[in-house]
């Protein structure tokens, strides 16, 4: 049945979006989990704090394809005739990659990260233009709150913006804003720590 095939790819975005790379790079090569050290979080950032740069990039890399490579599939197997109806199929797909970053099978649905990377990788095939203004607001952010937080927050509110403005699509649009809304949520321990001002630093100060 056509609808089986249709499956197929979401679920396969899932599966994929489910590894945490974090977790497997550091206990592999660091012997740490960094699920019970620093912020708890499988991502990049935390890494970084914990076992260093290069696991670090490696991870950011890890989480960047499993968005990227479900939607180029996406987009190069879409047997759509319709545009709305291929932006729809490929907006599901990534969707899928995020729920599985956030949400791991593997990790029993806990644990898993907060979607800035793998959102990063869906929308790097979607609309790469976007990509880049996200980007830039956010090492901008970064550079001006010293906080990684708070330069994910911004790129992500400036997302569904930078994706309706270049691709002119409302179902893209509409898959950038669901993506946002995710994220915001996800960093809702940050939003308050930023408040607060307890939010852990970039660059600890005495190395700047």
């Amino acid at each position: 049945m056509i609808w089986i095939k249709w499956a197929v790819l979401p679920a396969a975005a899932y599966l994929l979006g489910s590894i945490p790379f974090g977790v497997v790079l550091t206990r592999r090569f660091a012997g740490i989990d960094i699920r019970r050290e620093g912020s708890r979080n499988i991502g990049a950032t935390n890494v970084r704090r914990l076992a260093g740069s290069k696991l670090a990039a490696l991870t950011l890399a890890g989480d960047v394809l499993k968005g990227a490579v479900p939607v180029y599939a996406a987009i190069f197997l879409s047997v759509f005739d319709q545009v709305a109806a291929r932006d729809a199929y490929v907006s599901v797909v990534a969707l899928s990659a995020l729920l599985g970053h956030v949400y791991p099978v593997y990790m029993k649905f806990k644990g898993g990260g907060k979607g800035v990377a793998t959102a990063a990788g869906c929308f790097l095939i979607i609309s790469p233009v976007s990509v880049v203004i996200c980007v830039l607001v956010f090492m901008l952010m970064v550079r001006w709150s010293n906080r990684v937080s708070a330069g994910s927050l911004s790129a992500a509110a400036v997302l569904p913006a930078a994706v309706w403005a270049v691709t002119g699509s409302v179902i893209y649009a509409g898959c950038a804003v669901m993506t946002a809304a995710w994220i915001g949520y996800r960093h809702r321990d940050n939003v308050r720590r930023l408040i607060n001002g307890t939010e852990p630093l970039f660059r600890d100060k005495k190395s700047r």
